[in-house]
C-alpha cells in the first residue's frame, strides 16, 4: 500500500478507536465517581449511560470527532510540534461541536462530565498517536512534472537536480509515441530540436494525477502550466494539497501565482493552501446567510431607493456590468444605477459606476447620495446569495480593466485564486483600482492570511466605515 494510503487507514482507523475507547473510559462508574471528587468540574453528579445510550453517544462522538479531525488525515510531511498544535485545535473544535449539539436539545446529550473526561483523553493521546504515525519530513524527493508548455518542463528540467519519474499532462497537449514519450517541439526550418523531455515517460493525462501520485509515492509535482488561471492548474494544486505532495513552478514563471520568497534556487514552493471542506462550508454559510439576512432587512430601504431613482431621473433601476471572478472567469454584477443612462454613449467608453468621482456631472442627485452612503452595493448581495462573489475578497474588476492593470503590474492575476468579495482587506485600507499596485498588495495578503475569523474582523471594520460614512451623509444634509 502506498504511504499515503496507509497514513489515512491508519490515522483515520486510530482516531476511531481512540474515540470509542475514551468514550468508554469516561462512562466508566469508578471513573465518573473520581470525577465527581473534582471542586467544580465534577457537579453535576455523574451520568453513566445505559448500552443503547452508549451505542447512540458512540456512534455520534465518532461523526462529529471523525468530521472534525478529516484535515489531519490528509497525508503531509508535518514536524512533531506542528502535528500536536494541529490535533489539539481539532479536538478542541470537535468537542465544542459535541457541547453545542447538547445545548440545542438535540436528542442527543452527552453528559458534561463525560465530555470533559473524553477531551482530556483525546487532547493527550491523538496527539501522541499521529506523532507516531506521521509522515516526517525527508531529503528524498520523488518528482513528477505536470503541465502542458514544453518550454516550461524543459526549463524545470535543466533547472533541476530532483531525480524526475516522468510528466503528467492534459492528453490533447502531445501526441506521446508508443513508447510513451513526448514528441520534441519543431523548430522554424522544420526540423526537431533535441529535448531532455525525450527521455521523460508519459505517465497518462491529468484524469490519472491523483492515481499517479498515489502509485509512484511522489512528493514533489514541478508545475509546467502556460495559463495558470484555468481549472486544470488549479485542480493540479489541489491535487497536490490532498495528496500531500509539494507543488513548485520554476522562479521564471511564478508572476502569476504565490510562492515562498525563497532566496536561491530556480525552483520556488507555491504558496497556496486550500482551505478544508470545513472552512469552505461555513464560509459559504456565513455569505448566504448574511446576503439573506440583508437582502430581507433591507427590502424597504431598496424599495425607497428604487422610487427615488426613477423620480430623480428616467432610466433602468438597476445597472449591471461584467466582473472578472475567479480563475478568470466573468459574471454579471449588479448596482443601483447613480449615473445618467447616456453616460457611457456621451464617453464612448464603457464606465463603472463608481469610475468617477461623486462631483462627475453625470452622476445624479440620488446616485451620489448612494455612493456616498455605499447603498448603491446593496443589489450585490444577490451576487453573493448565487455564489458568484463572497462577502469578503478580492474586489472584482471590468475584463478589460485586468487586461489594461495587468499589463503594467504583472502579478495582476494573483487576485484569482480566490472568490471576488463585495469587501476585502485593500477596501478598508483605502486601497482602490487607481493605484493597483497598493491594492494588489493588500489582496495578496488577504489571500494568504484568509481564514473565517479574519473575514469576520474585515466585515465588522467594513460595517463600521459604512455606518460613519452614512452618519457623515445624514449631518451634511442637516
Amino acid at each position: 500500500m502506498a504511504a499515503g494510503w496507509w497514513y489515512r487507514v491508519v490515522s483515520v482507523a486510530g482516531t476511531g478507536a481512540l474515540t470509542v475507547f475514551a468514550l468508554w473510559f469516561a462512562n466508566l462508574s469508578v471513573i465518573q465517581r473520581a470525577f465527581a471528587l473534582v471542586p467544580y468540574f465534577g457537579r453535576p453528579a455523574p451520568v453513566i449511560l445505559s448500552n443503547g445510550a452508549l451505542t447512540f453517544a458512540a456512534s455520534t462522538t465518532l461523526v462529529v470527532v471523525l468530521s472534525a479531525m478529516w484535515p489531519v488525515f490528509k497525508p503531509r510531511p508535518r514536524r512533531i510540534l506542528d502535528t500536536v498544535l494541529l490535533t489539539q485545535k481539532r479536538v478542541f473544535l470537535a468537542m465544542i461541536g459535541l457541547a453545542a449539539l447538547g445545548y440545542f436539545n438535540y436528542s442527543y446529550r452527552l453528559p458534561r462530565s463525560t465530555l470533559m473526561l473524553i477531551t482530556v483523553t483525546l487532547m493527550l493521546w491523538l496527539p501522541a498517536w499521529m506523532v507516531a504515525i506521521r509522515r516526517q519530513p525527508t531529503t528524498r524527493t520523488r518528482a513528477v512534472i505536470v503541465g502542458d508548455d514544453p518550454i516550461a518542463m524543459e526549463a524545470i528540467l535543466e533547472s533541476t537536480g530532483i531525480p524526475v519519474l516522468g510528466y503528467v499532462s492534459p492528453l490533447s497537449s502531445y501526441e506521446a509515441t508508443d513508447d510513451h514519450t513526448v514528441q520534441s517541439p519543431e523548430l522554424s526550418d522544420g526540423g526537431v530540436t533535441e529535448s531532455r523531455l525525450d527521455e521523460l515517460t508519459n505517465l497518462g493525462g491529468l484524469s490519472r494525477l491523483d492515481e499517479v501520485l498515489v502509485k509512484h509515492d511522489i512528493d514533489t509535482a514541478l508545475l509546467a502550466f502556460s495559463e495558470t488561471d484555468r481549472a486544470e492548474f488549479f485542480g493540479t494544486l489541489d491535487a497536490c494539497y490532498d495528496h500531500g505532495v509539494t507543488a513548485m513552478v520554476h522562479r521564471d514563471h511564478t508572476d502569476k501565482v504565490l510562492t515562498d520568497d525563497a532566496i536561491g534556487g530556480d525552483l520556488v514552493e507555491v504558496n497556496l493552501e486550500p482551505w478544508d471542506w470545513q472552512d469552505y462550508v461555513t464560509k459559504r454559510l456565513f455569505d448566504v446567510a448574511f446576503a439573506g439576512t440583508g437582502l430581507l432587512v433591507l427590502s424597504p430601504v431598496m424599495a425607497v431607493i428604487a422610487v427615488a431613482i426613477k423620480i430623480d431621473s428616467p432610466g433602468p433601476i438597476l445597472y449591471s456590468q461584467e466582473r472578472t471572478a475567479e480563475f478568470g472567469e466573468t459574471f454579471t454584477v449588479y448596482k443601483f444605477r447613480s449615473m445618467i443612462p447616456e453616460a457611457e454613449a456621451e464617453t464612448g467608453v464603457k464606465l463603472s459606476e463608481e469610475d468617477k468621482g461623486d462631483h462627475d456631472p453625470r452622476v445624479t442627485r440620488v446616485g451620489r447620495i448612494l455612493r456616498q452612503t455605499h447603498l448603491d452595493e446593496i443589489p450585490q448581495l444577490w451576487s453573493i446569495l448565487v455564489g458568484d462573489m463572497s462577502v469578503v475578497g478580492p474586489r472584482p474588476e471590468r475584463p478589460e480593466l485586468d487586461s489594461d492593470i495587468e499589463s503594467g503590474v504583472g502579478q495582476w492575476r494573483r487576485r484569482w485564486f480566490v472568490k471576488p468579495g463585495l469587501t476585502g482587506l485593500a477596501q478598508i485600507n483605502g486601497a482602490t483600482g487607481y493605484d493597483p499596485k497598493e491594492k494588489l498588495r493588500y489582496d495578496i495578503e488577504y489571500i494568504r492570511k484568509q481564514s473565517f475569523w479574519f473575514d469576520l474582523k474585515i466585515v465588522v471594520r467594513q460595517v463600521w466605515l459604512v455606518l460613519g460614512d452614512v452618519l457623515a451623509v445624514t449631518e451634511d444634509e442637516a
